[in-house]
């Protein structure tokens, strides 16, 4: 996409004014303007009397004519979006149209003064997001409260969050609105025989969580996803809250990885694997569950790194409902890409005479053990990586009917999974 060069000269009569110049947005889906500009700062000769600062002001307005934002000359750059935006901005869908540079003429010199406008145009793109799904605010056992949650995951580098509280969802209703990270409304449904998060509506049921057999669980979880929520399970070989109902029917996602790895997440992950055995194509996801700082439950650990069209919330879940994510021990954990030809983790295809599956991986560690499991088991594994990097290609049977990407490190005679990627699935017919 061409980006826009503007070089306008300020005369001297134009000093203490303010004015528009104009500049076109093309009607291509837009992310993000970045509006740069750069002139002399300084007249005359350095060191002496008569040496001038000159001073213009940038401002920006939208096809609209809406006020965006003004920085002043505090800043040489801004930038506006649907989902971030410099400070002193407002965050904005891209609208095509023409658009305005609002100047400020605060000091110009008597021969006038030159100045470059750089306008960069930023494409919609799909791109890969990093988050936590299960963590708790002040609104339920959380030691945290909201604002503080999400100044720890910009920290972190973190896109978005979910606070799934307690059968609760006043905060839902009322998200802060921070710049580059997404808030995605969840509630975590907290009965005696098993937890569930219900993502991406704000109010999942009406009235009341309460429910006292199966067919209530079942009435009570079908009218959240008739609202539109996702329904994940939640740590349901955990010990001391597992998921005891009868029905797995009812949840369209698996929580594999619920805080620290441990032998109840292993035990999640072979009870997921069942799952796929039974010819399920079920997504897993993973959550930190943090409450408080100071506990072995850490925050953004571990995290979904999720391949979605935009930040926006309903787009998030689609990929991950999609199957498009995979999970690591941390931000700064291992990287998994799996692809077979044009498709990728979470996607079904058929397999082909003489196509390879794509495997790459990044940050693993010595120690660590990358596997590439089917129906059958480790179906390829390594243990060697140059740089902390493997690419390699591995080829597909007919009989194959899923493949996805475990890595693991023994510590204390214990396997402690450190990523683990969705499958691509294989049909048979």
């Amino acid at each position: 996409m061409n980006n826009l060069v503007i070089d306008h000269t300020i005369p001297k009569t134009a000093e203490g004014t303010y004015f528009t110049i104009p500049f076109q947005v093309p009607d291509d889906k837009i992310d993000r303007i970045t509006v740069s500009y750069s002139y002399n700062r300084f007249s005359g000769k350095l060191n002496l009397k008569s040496n001038m600062v000159n001073i213009v002001d940038l401002g920006l307005m939208d096809a609209d004519r809406r006020f965006l934002g003004w920085s002043g000359s505090a800043r040489s750059m801004v930038f506006v979006g649907p989902y971030s935006a410099t400070n002193g901005y407002l965050m904005t869908e891209i609208k095509p149209g023409e658009w305005h540079i609002l100047v400020g003429a605060y000091k110009i010199p008597d021969g006038g003064l030159p100045v470059h406008y750089e306008i960069t145009f930023n494409p919609m793109q799909s791109r890969w997001l990093v988050g936590d799904l299960h963590m708790h605010s002040t609104a339920s056992d959380g030691k945290h409260d909201i604002f503080t949650l999400a100044k720890m995951a910009q920290n972190s580098g973190l896109d978005f969050i979910a606070v799934s509280n307690h059968n609760n969802y006043s905060e839902n209703l009322n998200l802060p609105v921070v710049p580059g990270l997404t808030f995605i409304p969840a509630v975590e449904w907290t009965h005696y025989r098993g937890h569930m998060n219900f993502l991406g509506v704000a109010a999942p049921f009406d009235n009341s969580f309460v429910a006292n057999d199966e067919q209530e669980m079942l009435a009570l979880v079908a009218k959240a996803r008739e609202k539109g929520a996702l329904v994940s399970v939640n740590h349901p070989k955990c010990t001391l809250c597992p998921y005891l109902w009868l029905n797995n029917d009812c949840f369209d996602l698996v929580e594999v990885w619920n805080g620290p790895m441990r032998k109840v997440n292993i035990n999640g992950i072979a009870w997921w694997h069942n799952m796929l055995l039974e010819g399920r194509k079920i997504p897993l996801v993973g959550g930190s569950d943090f409450h408080r700082s100071g506990h072995i439950v850490r925050f953004a650990r571990p995290v979904n790194h999720v391949y979605a069209s935009s930040p926006a919330a309903a787009d998030i879940l689609k990929a991950i409902s999609q199957g498009r994510n995979y999970l690591s021990a941390s931000v700064k954990g291992v990287q998994l890409d799996l692809h077979y030809g044009e498709s990728m983790m979470g996607d079904t295809t058929r397999p082909i005479d003489g196509q390879t599956l794509t495997i790459s991986a990044s940050r693993l560690k010595q120690g660590m053990h990358l596997k590439l499991v089917n129906q059958d088991g480790v179906a390829a594994e390594w243990r060697r990586f140059k740089n902390g990097k493997l690419d390699a290609e591995v080829p597909v049977s007919a009989s194959w009917r899923f493949a996805y990407l475990l890595v693991s490190r023994n510590l204390f005679g214990m396997k402690y999974v450190r990523a683990i990627s969705n499958p691509i699935y294989f049909d048979q017919e």
